[in-house]
């Protein structure tokens, strides 16, 4: 057990936080169902993604790399590269926002720290391997989980509405909007790539004479358990948001939200919130890039040294922050591009894991390739809806 953890902290990033909070705030528990279901959905495609390294000993871009036509390759890497960008300018700039509510720094400076922190933490999986990385990011997680879950503690939700919430409905296009980011910050298509790598060499390194199926009952448990956690914190924040901050003005930026969660909740619930939402920064930051390096090496056989990779993919969030635009905005707005990309990541690993020749014995039931293709089937669906009312009105 342990790689679930590792994607986990994706799920629970700054880009996370912005769309829950945002969700709750203008639409109270209207979009608690949303969550739920992209929890469920998260959980089945990294079981696959943890599955299909698992067993085959290697990665989903591995995989598409060795099948796909150089151009085709080229194409995928392009809009895989996009989404890498868009989940780092989320992660950036959510980690920039927490050191200027805790410290006062400027956003760029903020970025920068934010940045050069997580290539500090990536060092730990280089140089002590993935086990000590693992350690790592599950006490990032534990920070996350104290700071998000204290808003609940002080001011905890009635339960008829928090229970009205799972019956699905949306109040209007904007709603229709934080759905899809809420979706494309559950169901994380970088991490769906990364799931895959960090379980290739499982089998090899801590089989201890466990048979694959075994080893598959384990990988089950850990992303249940990881991927339950993650849900838990993504739930709290809209919660929260709707039962302390629902209708109050200043609710739109993150900013804003650590101030009203400062008057109606105290300074220290406002405090913890800061500190985890700079622990969701560093910590998925960090993630982000392996990812990046991830789909890189696994589509066109690179390695770009990390320093340099971070460089580049730190200037969109600088340029956002430097343009004067709002962060919070940005950051929603990077989820709903991430949810644009998952079926670039989902529909072949659904593909693949359902192919005999590819798992062998290991390979899909029917009912789960069939729940797969449903969980693609209702991500492109709203992918197209939204795009329509963006572009069509």
């Amino acid at each position: 057990m342990g790689p679930a953890f590792i994607a986990a902290v994706a799920y629970v990033d700054p880009g996370n936080v912005a769309t829950n909070v945002t969700a709750g705030s203008q639409f109270g528990y209207t979009l608690v169902w949303v969550v739920v279901l992209a929890n469920v959905m998260a959980v089945l495609v990294q079981y696959l993604s943890a599955k299909l390294g698992m067993v085959t000993g290697t990665s989903l871009s591995e995989h598409l790399g060795q099948r796909l036509p150089r151009r085709s390759r080229l194409a995928y890497w392009a809009q895989a590269e996009t989404i890498a960008i868009a989940t780092d300018l989320a992660e950036v700039v959510g980690g920039a926002i927490a050191l200027y509510l805790l410290f006062d720094l400027p956003l760029p400076l903020g970025a920068v720290i934010t940045a050069a922190v997580a290539m500090l933490i990536l060092q730990i999986g280089d140089r002590r391997g993935q086990p000590a990385l693992e350690r790592v990011i599950i006490g990032f997680l534990a920070l996350i989980a104290l700071g998000f879950l204290a808003g609940l503690v002080v001011d905890p939700p009635a339960v008829g509405p928090l229970a009205g919430g799972l019956v699905p409905s949306f109040e209007g296009s904007e709603s229709l909007l934080l759905a899809s980011g809420i979706i494309g910050a559950t169901v994380m298509p970088h991490v769906i790539y990364l799931h895959s790598s960090l379980t290739t060499t499982r089998l090899g390194q801590r089989g201890d004479g466990l048979s694959v199926r075994e080893l598959l009952s384990a990988t089950r448990t850990d992303v249940v358990l990881a991927l339950v956690l993650a849900g838990v914190l993504n739930l709290s924040l809209l919660v929260v948001a709707a039962t302390s901050l629902d209708g109050l003005p200043g609710t739109d930026t993150l900013e804003g939200v650590h101030a009203v969660v400062t008057s109606e909740l105290g300074a220290g619930v406002a405090l913890l919130f800061a500190v985890a939402l700079l622990g969701s920064g560093l910590a998925s930051t960090s993630v982000g890039s392996a990812a990046g390096a991830e789909v890189m090496s696994g589509l066109l056989s690179l390695r770009v040294p990390v320093l340099l990779r971070r460089t580049v993919t730190l200037i969109p969030a600088l340029v956002v922050l430097l343009a004067g635009a709002d962060p919070t905005r940005a950051l929603v707005i990077s989820q709903v591009v991430l949810s644009i990309g998952i079926p670039f990541a989902l529909v072949p690993l659904v593909v693949l894991t359902a192919r005999r020749d590819v798992m062998g014995e290991h390979v899909n039931r029917a009912a789960t390739t069939i729940a797969a293709a449903g969980v693609a089937g209702v991500v492109i669906a709203l992918n197209a809806v939204l795009l329509w009312l963006t572009f069509i009105g």
